[in-house]
Protein backbone atom coordinates (compact mmCIF):
# COMPACT_ATOMS: atom_id res chain seq x y z
CA UNK A 1 0.00 0.00 0.00
CA UNK A 2 2.50 2.32 1.02
CA UNK A 3 4.72 1.41 -2.55
CA UNK A 4 1.42 2.41 -4.45
CA UNK A 5 1.28 6.06 -2.55
CA UNK A 6 4.84 6.20 -3.22
CA UNK A 7 4.70 5.67 -6.84
CA UNK A 8 1.86 7.41 -7.17
CA UNK A 9 3.38 10.70 -5.85
CA UNK A 10 6.74 10.04 -7.90
CA UNK A 11 4.15 9.92 -11.24
CA UNK A 12 2.41 13.26 -10.55
CA UNK A 13 6.15 14.45 -9.74
CA UNK A 14 7.03 13.60 -12.94
CA UNK A 15 3.84 15.01 -14.38
CA UNK A 16 4.02 18.30 -13.19
CA UNK A 17 8.02 18.53 -14.49
CA UNK A 18 6.85 17.56 -18.09
CA UNK A 19 3.70 20.40 -18.36
CA UNK A 20 6.73 22.84 -16.42
CA UNK A 21 9.44 22.03 -18.73
CA UNK A 22 6.73 22.26 -21.88
CA UNK A 23 5.52 25.41 -20.73
CA UNK A 24 9.09 26.74 -20.39
CA UNK A 25 10.07 25.99 -24.14
CA UNK A 26 6.84 27.33 -25.42
CA UNK A 27 7.55 30.51 -23.77
CA UNK A 28 11.02 30.53 -25.00
CA UNK A 29 9.40 29.79 -28.22
CA UNK A 30 6.77 32.28 -28.40
CA UNK A 31 9.70 35.47 -27.31
CA UNK A 32 11.72 34.39 -30.40
CA UNK A 33 9.05 34.67 -32.68
CA UNK A 34 7.78 37.90 -31.30
CA UNK A 35 11.27 39.48 -31.07
CA UNK A 36 11.23 38.93 -35.20
CA UNK A 37 11.34 42.16 -36.92
CA UNK A 38 8.50 40.78 -39.33
CA UNK A 39 6.47 40.10 -36.76
CA UNK A 40 7.06 43.45 -34.80
CA UNK A 41 6.12 45.45 -38.10
CA UNK A 42 3.07 43.21 -38.70
CA UNK A 43 1.47 44.12 -35.03
CA UNK A 44 2.64 47.87 -35.19
CA UNK A 45 0.56 47.78 -38.46
CA UNK A 46 -2.50 46.22 -36.94
CA UNK A 47 -2.31 48.61 -34.08
CA UNK A 48 -2.62 51.31 -36.28
CA UNK A 49 -5.40 50.29 -38.19
CA UNK A 50 -6.60 49.24 -34.95
CA UNK A 51 -6.72 53.03 -33.26
CA UNK A 52 -7.56 54.42 -37.01
CA UNK A 53 -10.59 52.51 -36.73
CA UNK A 54 -11.55 53.23 -33.31
CA UNK A 55 -10.77 56.99 -33.93
CA UNK A 56 -13.41 56.89 -37.26
CA UNK A 57 -16.29 55.04 -35.07
CA UNK A 58 -15.80 57.52 -32.50
CA UNK A 59 -18.26 59.74 -33.65
CA UNK A 60 -20.78 57.51 -33.41
CA UNK A 61 -20.09 54.95 -30.55
CA UNK A 62 -19.01 57.34 -27.67
CA UNK A 63 -21.84 57.90 -26.26
CA UNK A 64 -21.34 53.36 -25.41
CA UNK A 65 -17.85 54.70 -23.97
CA UNK A 66 -19.90 57.56 -21.34
CA UNK A 67 -22.69 55.06 -20.76
CA UNK A 68 -19.84 52.28 -19.52
CA UNK A 69 -18.31 55.38 -17.68
CA UNK A 70 -21.15 56.62 -15.96
CA UNK A 71 -21.94 52.93 -14.83
CA UNK A 72 -18.56 52.36 -13.64
CA UNK A 73 -18.84 55.65 -11.65
CA UNK A 74 -22.74 54.38 -10.59
CA UNK A 75 -21.65 51.22 -9.29
CA UNK A 76 -24.43 50.42 -12.02
CA UNK A 77 -23.56 46.00 -11.96
CA UNK A 78 -27.09 46.06 -13.82
CA UNK A 79 -25.77 48.28 -17.20
CA UNK A 80 -22.24 46.34 -16.57
CA UNK A 81 -23.66 43.35 -16.68
CA UNK A 82 -25.54 44.06 -19.86
CA UNK A 83 -21.94 45.36 -21.69
CA UNK A 84 -19.89 43.05 -24.35
CA UNK A 85 -17.54 40.33 -22.72
CA UNK A 86 -14.86 41.48 -25.06
CA UNK A 87 -12.72 42.87 -22.23
CA UNK A 88 -8.55 42.28 -22.41
CA UNK A 89 -7.37 44.21 -19.28
CA UNK A 90 -3.77 42.90 -20.25
CA UNK A 91 -3.85 45.13 -23.69
CA UNK A 92 -5.49 47.66 -21.36
CA UNK A 93 -8.79 47.29 -24.05
CA UNK A 94 -12.78 46.96 -22.61
CA UNK A 95 -15.64 46.58 -25.46
CA UNK A 96 -18.43 49.18 -23.89
CA UNK A 97 -21.08 47.87 -26.50
CA UNK A 98 -23.51 46.07 -26.01
CA UNK A 99 -23.31 42.32 -25.54
CA UNK A 100 -24.18 40.69 -28.62
CA UNK A 101 -22.80 43.69 -30.91
CA UNK A 102 -21.07 41.36 -33.34
CA UNK A 103 -24.23 40.32 -34.55
CA UNK A 104 -27.14 42.46 -33.81
CA UNK A 105 -25.12 45.52 -34.75
CA UNK A 106 -22.23 44.15 -36.74
CA UNK A 107 -19.52 46.63 -35.38
CA UNK A 108 -16.27 45.20 -34.13
CA UNK A 109 -15.32 45.96 -30.48
CA UNK A 110 -14.98 49.19 -29.36
CA UNK A 111 -13.52 50.77 -26.49
CA UNK A 112 -10.71 53.09 -25.50
CA UNK A 113 -7.14 51.45 -24.35
CA UNK A 114 -5.10 52.37 -21.44
CA UNK A 115 -3.91 55.26 -22.96
CA UNK A 116 -7.10 56.55 -23.07
CA UNK A 117 -7.35 56.33 -27.30
CA UNK A 118 -10.24 55.03 -29.11
CA UNK A 119 -9.78 51.65 -30.58
CA UNK A 120 -11.94 49.21 -32.56
CA UNK A 121 -10.96 45.57 -32.89
CA UNK A 122 -12.25 42.24 -33.93
CA UNK A 123 -11.53 38.36 -32.79
CA UNK A 124 -11.77 37.15 -28.89
CA UNK A 125 -8.12 39.51 -28.24
CA UNK A 126 -6.31 41.74 -29.67
CA UNK A 127 -3.82 39.61 -31.03
CA UNK A 128 -5.96 37.03 -33.17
Amino acid sequence: MTGDREEQRVREAVRRHIRISAFAEAEKVISFVLSDPCVQEARARGQAGETQLGRELRARLQPFQDRYDQAVRDGDTDRLTRICLGKHGRWGRICVLNDGHETSMEEPHWGHNSAGQPIAWVGSAPDD
